[in-house]
């Protein structure tokens, strides 16, 4: 049987679809309806500098040499002919300098690596902020951070290729971090590097991983994403016509396959145009890797930062037990500050669900102030990875701003720990403040900054109604109230099990929505609307009083 789908199909797409079935498959999902909102390209533009990075690494790896090999350069640049290198690093060169395009797609590749995690980040924020992964989305919040998680060691690992002074310098500090790990430190370092720092293969074991693992990861993490976006429907912002059930918006095809293919050129035109006007990673400035010099001044990559921050502020002590000894100034900042870190933020939509016990499904967004503690808690960690982001250039901030080295560091010891907690309170209660407004708005509308002055004296300010639309705005989320903690015994004297675990619950859910503004209900602002215009009506009758006096007289 034909389907109808397939009527105005050429030849070519009807002989595929008679084998393959395509037709009913995208007349339902070409279909389909997406929300509009400028954020939601964010995601976007992560999803095409990935794909940038597949097209630029394909174009690399035909001249790249994986090889640690000895070689004596005797390319193009002259500064570095006859010197002995790798053959990494020749290859490098070779690229920069003697393949036509090779320099344009090098810093392309680059700057698509560093637009890449910061657009996922930016992503995760903006769910984060907006509640998009509460339930039925968890696991897609995971799947998120793990390909950003995943980005972050990919863009290392590629940073590390090149063999310069510069990324060994990083590898080293990571050598020594590794090393840190107790008991199994030195196992890990030679199975990773095969040898002793550098070793023969690093630059081959990593090209391996660069090119293929975590790539291929990356793909099955990024269709998986697209699959469950598909599946739960993409999320949307409150308003007018918007609800729990429903997605408005455009369908997929036409509107959003043009849109997104215009929007993939554009991002690809940026990132062409910054690869070939702004100069990254220039390493042949840097000169090959050799253990027994580092680079002055040297720096990661920006998302590596925070993580060589936490290790420069951490002050210095070791202990020794049994014949082993315990580094704790690279075992704390390097191996249990940031698995810690990031193990809190991946499993924060369980942790809120478990605090809330909220089990609903939800489809509309929250506006940031709605949630305060939330927007605290994030504001808490943005400021707790910024402090240590700057740790990571302390002698750049040192040397640019005329400032004492240890003074900053010192700083950066007390302000990683008190930032994010005033950074928490701050935004807390902005956001309350923002509600409170919000209500204030709809229970009475906007101030037209028309003032009136009444017959006995008082002067008042007219205020106008908001939209309908815009109280649909304001109005659309839920009451929130925290959980209680029920009778200890159930109807037949016994005792509820886990009470202990279930007052803390309790706290931690009275903590969350503490102080938080409920939106009033539809009788409180009847009540509001109806003594607003009692209200305009009196001072309108005095007004007209006081018209008819001053008629009377003259």
């Amino acid at each position: 049987m034909t389907s109808v789908a397939t009527k105005e199909f050429p030849p070519p797409v009807k002989w595929v679809d008679d084998r393959l079935g395509i037709g009913k498959i995208g007349k339902k999902n070409l279909r389909k309806v997406f929300p509009d909102h400028w954020s939601f390209m964010l995601g976007e533009i992560a999803l095409y500098s990935f794909i940038i990075l597949i097209l630029t690494g394909i174009f690399l790896t035909f001249w790249f040499r994986p090889s640690m090999a000895d070689v004596e350069y005797q390319g193009s640049y002259s500064l570095l002919k006859g010197l002995h290198m790798s053959e990494a690093y020749a290859s490098t060169l070779d690229i920069s300098f003697d393949v036509r395009g090779g320099l344009l797609m090098r810093q392309i590749h680059h700057w698509a690596a560093v637009l890449f995690i910061a657009a996922m980040m930016v992503h995760l924020l903006r769910i984060f902020f907006t509640g998009a992964f509460r339930k039925p989305r968890e696991l897609n919040w995971v799947i998120g951070f793990t390909m950003l998680f995943l980005g972050i060691i990919e863009g290392f690992i590629g940073y590390g290729l090149p063999d310069d002074l510069l990324s060994g310098t990083g590898l080293r500090i990571t050598q020594g971090m590794i090393q840190a790990s107790p008991v199994i430190g030195s196992y890990l370092t030679f199975f990773i590097f095969g040898g002793e720092f550098p070793g023969d293969d690093m630059v081959s074991r990593f090209f391996t991983v660069h090119v293929l693992l975590i790539p291929g990861l990356i793909l099955a993490l990024v269709t998986a994403h697209l699959f469950l976006v598909v599946y739960h429907k993409h999320t949307q912002y409150p308003g007018p016509g918007r609800t729990e059930k429903n997605v408005v918006g455009y369908p997929l095809m036409p509107v959003y396959m043009a849109k997104a293919g215009g929007f993939f050129f554009v991002v690809f035109g940026i990132t062409a145009l910054m690869g070939a006007l702004m100069q990254i990673n220039p390493v042949w400035l840097y000169g090959p890797y050799n253990p027994a010099e580092v680079t002055a001044g040297s720096q990661p990559d920006w998302y590596m930062g925070w993580l060589e921050g936490s290790v420069r502020i951490m002050p210095g002590f070791e202990s020794h037990f049994w014949g082993v000894t315990l580094s704790w100034n690279l075992l704390i900042p390097a191996l249990i500050v940031p698995p810690l870190f990031v193990t809190v933020v991946a499993l924060y939509p369980f942790i809120e669900g478990w605090i809330t016990g909220d089990k609903r499904e939800h489809h509309l967004l929250d506006r940031p102030r709605n949630m305060p503690t939330r927007t605290g808690i994030g504001a808490a960690f943005i400021t707790f990875y910024g402090l240590l982001w700057i740790g990571g250039g302390n002698d750049v901030v040192a040397t640019h701003f005329g400032i004492s080295l240890n003074h900053v560091t010192w700083f950066l010891r007390f302000a990683v720990f008190i930032g994010p907690v005033l950074a928490f309170w701050i935004t807390r209660r902005i956001a309350i403040s923002l509600q409170r407004a919000d209500n204030d708005r709809l229970l009475h509308g906007l101030e037209s900054g028309i003032i009136v002055r009444l017959p006995h004296g008082e002067y008042i300010e007219k205020h106008t109604p908001i939209s309908k639309y815009e109280a649909y705005a304001l109005t659309a989320r839920d009451r929130t109230l925290p959980l209680e903690i029920g009778p200890e015994t159930d109807e037949n004297g016994v005792a509820a099990p886990r009470r202990g675990l279930t007052k803390i619950r309790a706290a931690l859910s009275r903590f969350y929505f503490a102080d938080s503004v409920q939106k009033p209900t539809s009788e409180e602002i009847e009540e509001a609307h109806a003594h607003g215009d009692h209200e305009d009506h009196a001072h309108a009758e005095e007004l007209d009083d006081a018209a008819r006096d001053q008629i009377t007289k003259h």
